[in-house]
């Protein structure tokens, strides 16, 4: 005789909601620290192609970001900017990525003067590979989150909560603890 599993609507939401978890686990079991930083080869700004391993030997300070020349990404994006120097005496090279285009990079960095590459993850490929991909406002975008990627390649710190006006401060005192720079 078999036997039947009936459930309530309020059981069947839970049931949905926890294989949307275990989903969500296994897309980011790709960015726990210490593992491997999923492979990327994406064009910047000005369309040239960028891979985690033109980067080997440096750090690497990877921001996702939902859209170009909104209120949060662009404050996140020039404290970046402002600290530059700081990243570069600390043999770490900053890059921002989105799901928006080349153009739209290029008018970005241009209207901020940012100094360092914008990839352009227009298929969302690599926001999937870290895990950050998601919906918001009726549109695919990335999540608002970072990481830093060791010189080995390996994922070393990796950032779900990001404060735009004070993220890159963060970052900097972290990648110091980490020993970058020495």
């Amino acid at each position: 005789m078999k036997q039947c599993i009936t459930t309530t609507p309020g059981t069947l939401v839970f049931i949905i909601a926890a294989l949307a978890f275990t989903s969500i686990s296994i897309a980011n079991d790709q960015t726990v620290i210490g593992s491997p930083a999923p492979e990327f080869e994406l064009p910047d700004q000005s369309g040239q192609l960028h891979s985690l391993e033109d980067y080997r030997n440096q750090w690497i300070v990877l921001y996702f970001y939902p859209k170009d020349e909104t209120p949060g990404c662009t404050t996140e994006a020039c404290e970046f900017r402002d600290n530059i120097f700081a990243y570069r005496d600390l043999n770490a090279q900053i890059l921002g990525v989105s799901m928006d285009d080349v153009d739209s990079h290029k008018a970005f960095a241009e209207n901020h003067g940012l100094p360092f590459p914008l990839l352009a993850d227009v298929g969302g490929e690599t926001s999937t590979a870290y895990g950050v991909k998601t919906r918001m406002f009726g549109m695919t975008v990335a999540k608002r989150q970072t990481f830093i990627i060791s010189p080995d390649g390996t994922i070393a710190k990796h950032y779900e909560k990001v404060k735009p006006d004070s993220h890159s401060s963060e970052v900097l005192t972290d990648l110091k603890e980490l020993g970058a720079g020495g």
